[in-house]
């Protein structure tokens, strides 16, 4: 479903040499509740490195462009990077964002990567070895079996939190589709994992829904943003 700005000066408080990125009072609590890890992620020496995963014919890659977008309309420097596999046939696919001061490279390198998100339970185990202790896991709870598993030649894996929780300890778990079909259409369920993702992120709520605006028919733009701001807004107890 997700498919394919005047600044003034005043209104935007500099957080860095060279970046302004404008901040509510919403902005400003979430930052105290949300975010404990956003001083060590980035800063001019350190970008932060982010990777999405999933099958293709999920939208990984727009979900992977909005995000992009979002990083540079506040103020950072972005590098995206797809990797396509049999993406039209439901095959694996991921894509490498980094954005920081200033970025050089678009790949991330092994053992550094901030955030993995995965829109797909299994499709996370294919990037572990981009994982450090402390990396943040997300992942969409939802699970597209590949040929060999629907097949029955082999099984689908049901330890990938207990996998996971080797590196990191630091995971989410959400049922994207569920939420999703709670607010009216499965298919904005990506929106829900952006949303989670965005209340980790140095990026203000105005700038995401610029971006959505931006990149998204007209017809789907409220449900795109409803699902947005629910998964922005969900917490684990």
């Amino acid at each position: 479903m997700l498919l394919g700005i005047g600044k003034k000066k005043s209104d935007w408080q500099s957080v860095k040499k060279d970046k302004y990125i404008k901040r509510t009072a919403k902005d400003k609590r979430r930052d105290s509740v949300r975010s404990p890890h956003r001083a060590e992620i980035m800063n001019e020496k350190q970008p932060c490195n982010i990777l999405l995963a999933g099958v293709g014919g999920q939208g990984v890659l727009l979900a992977s462009r909005i995000v992009s977008y979002a990083f540079f309309e506040a103020g950072y420097d972005v590098k995206q990077a797809e990797i396509h596999g049999m993406a039209q046939r439901g095959g694996s696919l991921s894509s490498h964002i980094r954005a920081g001061g200033k970025i050089y490279s678009p790949l991330i390198p092994r053992n550094s990567a901030h955030f993995l998100i995965s829109f797909e339970t299994m499709e996370t185990l294919r990037y572990l070895d981009f994982l450090s202790r402390t990396s943040i896991v997300i992942i969409n709870d939802h699970k597209i079996s590949p040929p060999s598993v629907a097949q029955g030649l082999e099984p689908y894996p049901e330890n990938v939190s207990e996998l996971i929780s080797e590196i990191t300890k630091k995971s989410y778990l959400l049922s994207g589709q569920e939420i999703a079909e709670e607010i009216g259409d499965v298919r904005v369920a990506n929106s829900v994992i952006i949303g989670f993702t965005a209340s980790f992120l140095p990026v203000p709520l105005k700038v995401w829904e610029k971006v959505y605006t931006q990149t998204t028919p007209k017809k789907y733009l409220k449900l795109n943003l409803k699902a947005f701001h629910k998964g922005n807004s969900f917490k684990f107890v």
